[in-house]
């Protein structure tokens, strides 16, 4: 395992300034032209690789096949920026305006060729394959979903499926790669309830869809704090609502939007119905009407056992200090999720704060940024891992 860290050391300005490239020339989902070729441009450099562009509009996959026949390993690198405007004061900053790498996916691909770039040059004689993707549109848009109705499952079908999160939620040192449900299944939801409009000071010759907006609102977290079991998750949030225009109209219709989280199956099917109730019960009180529309981002990020377990192992050998977190979850979602429905994998989190050097602003804030050094300890866990699985 030293070898590999001193490889990594080697490499890292090349891993930087690639990052650092990316970060300067953001691109919103499926309008990642550039970023495209920058990743066809490094891997054109490498031996070994049969490579395919332009899959889901703008993916790229690459795949590296060793000395002899063995299992396929899918590797996932998300490309997408958010549309942010940058406030970092950083000389590599954005250039793009109102478009920025707010969630690290840089750095993801940076790592992605950097993998790619040590396999090519110190791992050729393995059996079996690597299969690098290159994903666009992670950030609600459905990239994953779209890759995979263009075969990137497929011909041949991975073995294992492995990816990565830099998560400014820890610090450097920090890893989670915990068993099963690490991040949530996600729905969006518009709420439209219908009421009549009237005069603000004769309410009672209106239907106030305001009122019935309210009571839904809390009554949707009574749902999550009553109805769903303790020792489980569940988040529904409300998080725009729309209503009238003047102090002295009561509006025909209100809005509300947000999103729903949970963990596993059980519990999504429970709050989706319970969801449908509440809400189309309590407009019904108030002489109302609501219409509901739930959109599927994605289902649980479900992590196989036995994989993360070897993906533990290769990281307490290369990272014996590391904070090793086997319990981690969040109420973040993941499209990769699709991937894993059906293929086992394993989804791993890289502490990437430094808060003594200011890097430690959220995901998706407009100051976001993260210790380099993350970089180097993520390509050095893929690259292990790969060589673990691949063997035997």
């Amino acid at each position: 395992m030293k070898e590999i860290l001193a490889q990594v050391d080697q490499v890292f300005t090349y891993t930087s300034n690639l990052r650092r490239e990316f970060h300067r020339q953001p691109e919103l989902g499926f309008q990642e032209v550039h970023t495209a070729e920058i990743i066809l441009r490094e891997l054109s450099k490498l031996d070994g690789f049969s490579i395919q562009s332009g899959i889901a509009e703008t993916g790229v996959v690459a795949e590296f096949k060793g000395s002899s026949t063995g299992k396929t390993i899918l590797l996932r690198f998300d490309m997408d920026a958010l549309p942010v405007t940058e406030n970092t004061g950083v000389d590599y900053a954005s250039q793009n305006d109102g478009i920025m790498h707010a969630c690290g996916h840089d750095g993801h691909m940076a790592i992605g060729l950097t993998v790619a770039k040590l396999l090519s040059e110190n791992y050729q004689d393995f059996k079996g394959q690597i299969k690098f993707v290159f994903q666009p549109a992670e950030e609600g848009l459905g990239g994953a979903r779209k890759m995979i109705e263009e075969g990137v499952l497929e011909d041949p079908i991975p073995d294992i499926v492995l990816g990565m999160h830099l998560w400014n939620e820890k610090e450097l040192g920090w890893l989670g790669i915990s068993d099963g449900p690490v991040m949530s299944a996600s729905e969006t939801f518009q709420i439209l309830i219908n009421g009549r409009g009237g005069h603000a000071g004769k309410p009672h010759e209106s239907v106030d869809p305001i009122i019935a907006a309210a009571n839904i609102v809390t009554s949707l977290q009574s749902l999550v704090s009553r109805e769903v079991p303790p020792l489980d998750s569940a988040v529904i949030t409300v998080s725009t609502i729309h209503g009238g225009e003047t102090h002295n109209v009561i509006p025909e219709t209100v809005i509300l939007e947000g999103t729903i989280r949970t963990f596993t199956e059980d519990t999504r099917k429970l709050v989706l119905e319970r969801f449908h109730q509440v809400v189309e019960g309590i407009a019904k009180t108030h002489l109302c009407s609501a219409e509901i529309k739930i959109v599927d981002i994605s289902p649980a990020v479900k992590n196989h056992p036995e994989i993360a377990e070897v993906i533990r192992q290769t990281a307490v050998s290369l990272f014996p200090d590391a904070e090793l977190d086997t319990n981690y979850q969040t109420m973040a979602s993941e499209d990769m999720a699709f991937m894993l429905q059906n293929l086992p994998g394993c989804y791993s989190f890289i502490g990437s704060a430094n808060p003594t050097l200011g890097l430690d602003a959220k995901h998706h804030q407009p100051d976001f940024n993260f210790d380099e050094n993350a970089l180097k300890t993520a390509a050095a866990l893929l690259v292990g891992s790969v060589n673990e699985f691949l063997k035997d």
